[in-house]
């Protein structure tokens, strides 16, 4: 039962695999397994965002994933042949203005391959079939292919395993929330004449709602509501004459439909459990949230956990931090991200499938005219691309000595915001050890506080200055590059404070 493992990740998709590469990055002993003999096929999730974008990029492997994916520029909403309002992403405060669309079989295996290069196997057909966690370890049961049963203790576990996770059921979370009553239909198919090919196309019709997603070019996922669920009829499964009249009756027109590739019926689950840990056992993506479709944010969420996870785990791991205020903090962080996932999923797939004619006229107007102003585009933007995603809540904040604003001076971004982000710039986290960075005036008494810090605390602070975001101020950056700390220049002793209640007993 003795093992070199640090973390064993029970589940091998997208937020299994980012968070192996993360911790394996950092220097942890990992061990992946999945149930299943093979990498799934299907596309299911289809795009990347760009704050996911910026994290891979940290983790050293987003130029293969840029160089698969189709670079969308924005998203539509039309009525018929009406457009009510376009969103581009273009002028987005990122180095990846855009939503990378990149079928989920092909992010696995961008993800598998770079975890490869690490030295790091994914083991499939072996299942994790119960687990015991005391307080310095867990025990787990693995049972291979053959049959054969391995007992396996390590430091930590992590759920990555899905909507029907193991970790989650053997930890009999409640895994809290609805089925929507109505049915989905899913087509990946083959179009010709779509407008705007390279963008997401949303169609409100008074028979419910189209969203055309591109993949890859000719090629794109199609949704549509089919009415109220019929439980004593289930629905079988679209044909592709189906899918080719919902096109004709809610499209613009002109848009034809053949070769399938995945024809699916669906419904929308909106659960989540209230608390992602459990002592040494994390839950991640979808053993922890599953959302409306809407958006495309569910895996995105999912990779984010992780990353959010794996930078905390490995300070602990290595001694550098003290247990309690980083691992402490993952949860409320990270679940305060589930809840208004969930929230903004839902309302947009209520809006989107609203009946009523005086009440989707209504709807339509306001949805023109409010992104129709540029503060409001500007907002529905940040919040697609998850750039506005912070954690101004989160335990592991500073928390300045005075909130009403004499210590942090106004200046943003404030404690829990994600920092600025500057293309070509070496960003917070990267390398191979998770680094705080302190961001402020490189004058002369900063430089004499700073060289004390960081021989102080060598594996915690990067060992340079980085250039502050405004002409005055000082800002701790977490190695996921969330703001810990906003300060004024003077205040080195909130910053010493901060260290050393981080790095605090054990």
């Amino acid at each position: 039962m003795a093992t070199e493992t640090d973390v064993l990740i029970c589940g091998a998709g997208p937020v299994g695999l980012a968070l192996a590469a993360e911790l394996t990055r950092y220097g942890l002993a990992v061990r992946i397994v999945e149930k299943i003999p093979q990498r799934n096929d299907k596309s299911k999730a289809l795009v990347i965002w760009s704050r996911t974008l910026e994290l891979i990029n940290r983790m050293g492997c987003v130029e293969k994933f840029l160089a698969t994916g189709l670079h969308s520029p924005g998203a539509n909403i039309s009525s018929g042949k009406e457009r009510i309002a376009h969103i581009n992403f273009d002028g987005a405060d990122t180095p990846y203005p855009f939503a990378l669309m990149i079928p989920q079989n092909e992010t696995e295996r961008l993800f598998e391959e770079f975890l490869n290069t690490l030295g790091v196997p994914i083991e499939r057909d072996v299942e994790l079939t119960a687990f015991t966690a005391a307080p310095d370890h867990v025990a787990s049961t693995l049972r291979h292919a053959d049959g054969r049963e391995e007992k396996i203790e390590t430091p930590w576990l992590a759920g990555c395993d899905g909507a029907h996770s193991t970790v989650r059921n053997q930890l009999a979370l409640p895994f809290s929330g609805t089925t929507q009553p109505s049915d989905w239909m899913l087509a990946d198919v083959h179009l010709t004449g779509v407008p705007n090919p390279d963008q997401t196309n949303a169609f409100w019709h008074s028979a419910g709602v189209l969203i055309i997603f591109p993949i890859t070019p000719g090629r794109f996922r199609v949704i549509a509501d089919a009415g109220l669920t019929d439980a004593k009829n289930v629905r079988p499964e679209p044909t592709l004459e189906e899918m080719q009249a919902v096109l004709d009756q809610r499209g613009p027109g002109g848009i034809k439909v053949s070769d399938p590739i995945w024809l699916a019926n669906f419904h929308i689950n909106e659960r989540k459990v209230s608390d992602y840990r459990r002592g040494r056992v994390f839950l991640a993506g979808d053993a922890a949230h599953i959302h409306s479709p809407a958006g495309g944010q569910g895996m995105n969420t999912g990779i984010q956990d992780a990353c959010n996870l794996a930078w905390k785990l490995a300070l602990v791991a290595r001694g550098t931090c003290a247990a309690d205020p980083l691992l402490n903090s993952y949860s409320p962080e990270r679940s305060a991200v589930g809840d208004q996932v969930l929230k903004a999923a839902g309302i947009f797939t209520s809006v989107a499938i609203l009946q009523g004619e005086w009440k989707q006229s209504l709807r339509n107007h306001l949805a023109s005219l409010l992104l129709g102003f540029a503060p409001f585009r500007k907002l529905a933007v940040n919040a697609a691309e998850e750039l506005s995603i912070g954690y101004p809540a989160s335990p592991l904040n500073a928390h300045a000595k005075d909130h009403d604003g004499a210590a942090q001076h106004g200046h943003a971004p404030h404690e829990g915001h994600r920092a600025p982000v500057t293309a070509g710039e070496i960003p917070v986290g990267a390398g191979r050890t998770p680094r705080f960075a302190l961001f402020t005036a490189a004058n002369d008494d900063a430089k004499k506080h700073f060289a004390a810090l960081v021989a102080k605390y060598p594996t915690l602070l990067e060992p340079n200055l980085r250039p502050p975001f405004t002409a005055n101020g000082l800002w701790l950056v977490r190695p996921d590059g969330y703001v810990a700390l906003a300060t004024s220049p003077a205040d080195w002793v909130d910053l010493q404070d901060y260290l050393a209640r981080i790095t605090g007993p054990a």
